[in-house]
């Protein structure tokens, strides 16, 4: 054989090499990608359902909660009252309106099956785990903050452990800080990834 075909050879086997690492570590690069944004939608379903019952909770109670077995207890065996809201305006002898509202409650339905009944298979004992973690709890604050001289109630439920390995509290930008809603600072549920 001569060095020619040597070379050929070897060089075809180099390129060879080389397409199959490039194409390998791409095919990783986008397989991560994906794992990472399915793992991150089961966590933003499941904060979705922790903000839905932080919200029943806070109209039902006035504030938010921090407390995990609060909230549970809340879901499982809570209730909300179903209010009808009347009003009559009668119209005084001077040309005014005197409205009277009325507020009459009808009865009450359990929050699970208001609340989560389109949710098949929910157990509210496990809203408290974040997905692809074995017993890994969301952080959960809650508490007032005052705006505009009012004292108003928020809260904060966050992933302690990002599964995307970009998002860090040091981050700029909310939406690249750990998947979030509700904040402490300002009056919202809004999640970071919305």
């Amino acid at each position: 054989m001569n060095k020619l075909k040597i070379y050929t050879y070897s060089t075809l086997l180099i390129a060879f090499a080389l397409a199959f690492y490039l194409i390998s570590s791409i095919k990783f690069s986008i397989d991560e990608e994906e794992r990472i944004n399915k793992a991150e939608s089961l966590i933003i379903d499941k904060l979705k359902i922790i903000r839905d019952a932080q919200i029943t909770y806070q109209s039902v109670n006035g504030s938010y909660t921090s407390d995990w077995d609060s909230l549970i207890d809340f879901v499982e065996n809570g209730e909300i009252f179903i209010i009808q809201r009347r009003e009559e305006t009668v119209l005084l002898d001077y040309g005014a309106e005197e409205t009277t509202l009325y507020l009459d409650t009808l009865g009450s339905i359990s929050v699970i099956d208001s609340v989560f009944s389109n949710l098949i298979s929910f157990v509210p004992k496990t809203m408290k785990f974040v997905p692809g973690y074995e017993n890994l709890e969301f952080e959960m604050w809650a508490g007032k903050i005052e705006k505009g001289g009012v004292s108003v109630n928020v809260v904060e439920v966050k992933n302690p452990k990002p599964i995307d390995p970009d998002r860090n509290e040091s981050n700029d930008a909310n939406i690249n800080k750990p998947l979030r809603f509700g904040s402490r600072t300002s009056i919202t549920t809004a999640g970071n990834w919305e």
